[in-house]
């Protein structure tokens, strides 16, 4: 075994180990559910960072991929009696589907056209999504979607949901974090860093700038089913513009080009406006003043805020360590 797999592992089962104790220490039932919606948008928040962070391409589209894979299991357990996994598998692939659909001709384009393709096909998505009443439900959602049992056990109950997304999140984690330290996460830096250099390395640009936004779709397809079968309703509004704005707002927030980043950027952004509703008048302002300060304070986001106050802290202790060893020779 390669050592950074075994390291790889180890972070990924103290990760583990963290998530699996978190509901022992919140007061109530209310905060996991919290902590379920911002593990289901880490999730999304995973891929988008492996295509924005590493791969460099942007998009503003996610929440379509998101969108249609949460109404893809709702329409097939519900409406064609399919069986949940069958139901999870199609929304899934349905998402994988679409995302190299779209992303064979868009992901020709760079920059800000790349931006506003992307932007343009979640704004259609979305339009499907309120004018096909029959499919969707329409502006009201869509309702009765079952919750998730697998393989004979229910997951009836929040805690039992949260330890799924917990469990889902974790190999997420680890399988990104194997992904960006094998030969194609070294090729996704290699695209982000210089494409014309890339290319004269031998890489192959199209293939891995739509491998990687298939991936990416992927998960945020995974996403999208544990999100129906937990709320039981799905409705177009939570897939709009804003929300995929919101993503990228999660990776930049929270560190590109990080594993942890984009996962702290997640679950603070799905936090943060629940601790804000004691201030109802304020609470947009308040919400976008901790923004503005995060990005001033954080350039580099809360992953990397976080790197340099430890090596501030080695920085420290070195120097701490070194005047003992000074004294004690003089």
């Amino acid at each position: 075994m390669k050592p950074w797999y075994a390291r790889n592992a180890a972070k990924a089962v103290l990760f583990a180990l963290a998530l699996g104790a978190a509901p022992l220490v919140l007061p109530n039932e209310y905060y996991i559910n919290i902590l379920i919606l911002g593990a289901i948008n880490a999730l999304i928040a995973l891929g988008l960072n492996l295509l924005l962070g590493y791969a460099g391409q942007i998009s503003l589209g996610h929440a379509a991929f998101f969108g249609l894979s949460a109404y893809a299991t709702a329409f097939a357990t519900t409406r064609m009696g399919l069986p949940i996994p069958v139901g999870m598998g199609l929304g899934v692939s349905l998402s994988a589907l679409v995302a190299w659909l779209i992303g064979m001709p868009t992901l020709r384009l760079r920059g800000n056209y790349l931006a506003m393709a992307t932007l343009g096909f979640g704004i259609i998505v979305h339009i499907v999504m309120n004018e096909t009443v029959e499919v969707t439900g329409g502006p009201s959602g869509f309702v009765g979607i079952p919750r998730l049992a697998l393989f004979g056990y229910a997951f009836d109950s929040d805690r039992a949901y949260y330890y799924l997304t917990a469990v889902v999140l974790a190999l997420a984690a680890l399988f990104c974090l194997n992904l960006i330290d094998s030969r194609l996460g070294r090729a996704l830096r290699a695209i982000h860093t210089s494409e014309r250099a890339a290319q004269t390395a031998g890489v192959d640009i199209a293939g891995y700038k739509l491998f990687v936004f298939v991936l990416s779709a992927v998960f945020a397809g995974v996403a999208g089913v544990l999100y129906a079968h937990f709320l039981s309703f799905v409705a177009p509004s939570s897939f709009g513009f804003n929300f995929s704005v919101q993503l990228v707002v999660m990776v930049v927030l929270g560190g590109m080009a990080s594993v942890w980043g984009a996962m702290a950027g997640a679950f603070f952004l799905t936090a943060l406006p629940e601790a804000l509703r004691g201030f109802e008048e304020v609470d947009i302002l308040i919400y976008g003043a901790i923004l503005v300060a995060c990005v001033m304070y954080m350039p580099m986001g809360m992953a990397g805020a976080a790197a340099g106050a430890w090596r501030r802290i080695g920085r420290w202790r070195r120097g701490i360590s070194g005047q003992g060893e000074g004294g004690h020779v003089g």
